[in-house]
């Protein structure tokens, strides 16, 4: 009886995928920052590590020349996602409103997006992969949710259609 419980529950929970974690030996080159500069703006984004092994996403956003963007996107081989229904990201934010973004192909126009609320505390951000919707250049687009089934991409963007500072430490991503 007790194999048989435990075979279920194995089968019922997904094995977590590491997207990132970071230390103070991680590289950062897989990761680049994407600015409204691509468009003409003027907003400038950085990505640094703290010396505690965080990553550090910081800059300002500008309004100027129709701006009003950084982003942050790591790339990496295709992955088969196999039953996970969770992103989980372990972070510190500056009190703002930041979008993640999934790609299931790198070569895809559109990303999979929704927004997570940042506390200026170290808090773990929980969403579930199936409210990630399509997105391009701020539209929505028809279409199905995340089908959670292949990841090539992911990112993070803060354009809150105003021009400010921020900073996001980053500390830890997941799939579960």
């Amino acid at each position: 009886m007790y194999l048989i419980i435990s075979l279920v529950m194995s089968f019922a929970m997904a094995e977590p995928i590491v997207i990132f974690d970071f230390n103070t030996s991680s590289s950062l080159r897989s990761w680049m920052v994407v600015d409204d500069g691509v468009m003409g703006g003027r907003s400038e984004g950085n990505l640094s590590m703290s010396k505690d092994g965080h990553a550090i996403y910081y800059g300002d956003v500008s309004l100027e020349n129709n701006g009003g963007f950084s982003s942050l996107r790591h790339r990496f081989s295709t992955m088969e996602l196999k039953g996970q229904s969770q992103l989980y990201i372990r972070l510190k934010g500056d009190g703002k409103q930041y979008q993640v973004r999934l790609k299931t192909d790198a070569r895809d126009y559109y990303s999979y997006i929704n927004y997570f609320e940042t506390t200026g505390e170290w808090q773990e951000v929980i969403i579930d992969l199936n409210t990630l919707y399509p997105s391009f250049r701020g539209r929505r687009l028809r279409g199905q949710n995340y089908p959670a089934e292949y990841l090539s991409e992911i990112g993070f963007l803060i354009g809150n259609k105003k021009a400010e500072s921020f900073e996001l430490l980053i500390d830890k991503i997941e799939l579960r």
